[in-house]
């Protein structure tokens, strides 16, 4: 049995914790100490790290591979996949005739790294390579009829789809007939039935070997153009044109960001990925992504928080509610000026952002408390529509009541055409894109797709019952089953005496957490609140201090209007227990340890 299928009752609580303020149990990860030993012995690591290693269910004979996470151990060979030597053959071809290509992504991070990511490929042996970002508004996502057609009309032979296309039959198809060669570099979960195209390069197809699932499309990306540098290398075109091969290394630091910010598990050859580009993307050597850290104010070593939360969102604002493209520039240029110019607009696009953000999220807040009433039950699946709500912020906004509710939730903008776009965001252990294809191949959707913990739909807003119905009888015992062990899993019990700059330093050194190797996450007890304070506009500020004396500062986001706000705004003056990570704040030079805070219990 997997640590989460076993019930509440099968692990060991933390802090006796069954029933927190946010309604879990505290339960520790399962950790053998014999192993916990083995790998402290084996690694010189401290217990606690050790302790969190085996938390991870990391064996004693996969630690190595774990803690020195390598490209050169885990990159597969990109012939295992399947249509992969044809893409890669035909992408060659086309390079060494010197033929119109154009790279067609989606607006998203993910999309933008991808596209970028052959931008730079292409200028770095001397070609070009046109991008066509689709305007979100005007295009949606994904390939379309028209712009394909315009791309043949102007004289390009090939289109690569990046982070779209496995699902665009009817565009792919209408392309092909007109003579232009399609190939898809795509992760979303497939269908049995592959588009029309010269190849189809997916972990996700059907037909694939399992294994690689994981990968977001800029890491499928940054593989296929390692399989098209082989090739060119093979056919003696680099030494025939006089050419410098390129360091493909050097564009890690796109597939950190991408991958770091499309939520993929960050494990196995994830994690060596982003490992080694964030260590790229210290370097600063990309002028975009220079220019993005200063506007985002990041003054130190960039880890999965910054890209996550500071750059990513950022990238994706020019998709959600101003130029899709603008991602995609600024991630290939290496003008400092144009950098420096985007960088602000990107800027200004995110505050923009923001406020369309707080008003959708306050509407859609409203519509779902009504929806459950004053008998507090929550539906299995969560549905907000809205007219005229902002397509760009329905994704950020079903994360957010996602989080709040603790359900599979599908945010949806309705047009004055009555056409509707809408965005989802699952819990663990419900896969809502494998749901949203079949409600698309129920024809209850006119378009839709994704994987397990995000998806996007197109519909008519007089399905939108149809829809709730549906996905409800499809995930319900999915959903009940999550939800019966929904817990807070901790990595054991700490002092706030021991939340120092070391320990922080020690952690991270096992990074970098994400996605599927959560970050680590302890309980403090006796945490007597001797400060709180509201900041910002709903963050929680506390200042907690130990049996011994010692002191830490705290925070928990978003939080002065939740029950975990509240609580902690009460308990002024009370000994508490509390649960969250600890990260180091430099400010002025100097390097405090703090703790973000999860959760707490009396």
């Amino acid at each position: 049995m997997s640590d989460d299928a076993q019930t509440i009752a099968d692990r060991e609580l933390v802090l006796a914790v069954e029933n927190s303020i946010t309604g879990r149990a505290w339960v520790s990860r399962p950790a053998e100490p014999r192993f916990i030993q083995a790998i402290a012995q084996n690694h010189n690591l401290p217990e606690i790290v050790a302790r969190v290693v085996v938390g991870r269910g990391i064996s004693v004979e996969n630690a190595e591979i774990f803690l020195n996470p390598t490209l050169r151990e885990q990159l597969p060979d990109p012939s295992i996949f399947k249509d992969m030597d044809k893409a890669c053959a035909r992408i060659a071809d086309a390079i060494m005739a010197g033929e119109k290509v154009a790279v067609f992504g989606d607006y998203d991070v993910d999309g933008a790294t991808s596209s970028a990511i052959f931008k730079r490929f292409f200028k770095s042996i001397g070609q070009d390579i046109t991008a066509y970002i689709p305007d979100r508004m005007e295009e949606g996502y994904g390939p379309n009829t028209k712009a394909l057609l315009e791309l043949k009309a102007a004289g390009h032979k090939l289109v690569i789809t990046v982070d779209c296309g496995i699902v665009s039959f009817e565009p792919l198809a209408a392309a092909t007939n007109a003579g232009l060669d399609m190939i898809v570099v795509d992760h979303h979960q497939a269908e049995a039935k592959l588009p029309d195209a010269v190849a189809v390069v997916n972990p996700n197809r059907l037909d694939e070997e399992p294994g690689y699932g994981q990968l977001a499309a800029i890491g499928v990306s940054f593989i296929t153009i390692v399989g098209i540098n082989r090739e060119l290398r093979n056919r003696g075109w680099y030494k025939d044109q006089a050419i410098e091969e390129p360091k493909i290394i050097q564009w890690l630091d796109l597939v950190a960001l991408g991958t770091i910010c499309d939520v993929v598990p960050l494990t196995g050859v994830n994690r060596a990925l982003v490992a080694q580009g964030l260590k790229i993307m210290a370097a600063r050597g990309n002028q975009g992504l220079k220019a993005l850290s200063d506007v985002a104010g990041i003054s130190e070593e960039p880890g999965t928080y910054h890209a996550g939360f500071l750059l990513g969102p950022r990238v994706n604002a020019g998709g959600r509610v101003g130029r899709s493209e603008a991602g995609t520039i600024l991630l290939s240029t290496d003008n400092e000026e144009e950098a420096i110019r985007i960088s602000s607009e990107l800027n200004t696009y995110n505050a923009e952002r923001q406020a369309i953000e707080a008003m959708v999220l306050e509407d859609a807040m409203d519509q779902v408390t009504a929806k459950i009433g004053p008998g507090g039950v929550v539906p299995p699946v969560i549905i907000a529509a809205g007219n005229g709500w902002h397509p760009g912020v329905i994704g950020i906004v079903a994360g957010r009541l996602k989080e709040h509710f603790g359900r599979p939730t599908i945010v949806i903008a309705i047009d004055e055409h009555g056409d509707a776009k809408g965005s989802g965001r699952s819990i663990y252990g419900v896969d809502l894109g494998s749901a949203i294809t079949a409600a698309r191949q129920a024809e209850i959707l006119t378009a839709g797709g994704g994987h397990a913990m995000a998806a996007g739909l197109s519909m008519r807003k007089e399905m939108l019952d149809d829809l709730e119905e549906f996905l409800t009888s499809r995930l319900k015992s999915k959903i009940d089953e999550a939800v019966a062990t929904m817990s807070l899993k901790l990595d054991g019990a700490l002092s706030l005496s021991a939340v120092d700059p070391t320990l922080v330093n020690q952690l991270d050194q096992i990074g970098p957490y994400g996605q599927g190797n959560a970050g680590p996450r302890f309980a403090f007890s006796d945490c007597f609140v001797s400060y709180v304070d509201i900041v910002g506009k709903d963050h929680v500020k506390c200042t907690l201090k130990g049996g011994d004396g010692s002191t830490v500062k705290a925070m928990a986001f978003r939080s002065a209007d939740k029950p975990l706000g509240r609580f902690l705004i009460d308990s002024r003056g009370k000994a508490i227990k509390i649960a969250g990570t600890i990260r180091n704040n430099h400010w002025n030079g100097r390097t405090s340890a703090e703790i973000f805070i999860d959760d707490a219990s009396e």
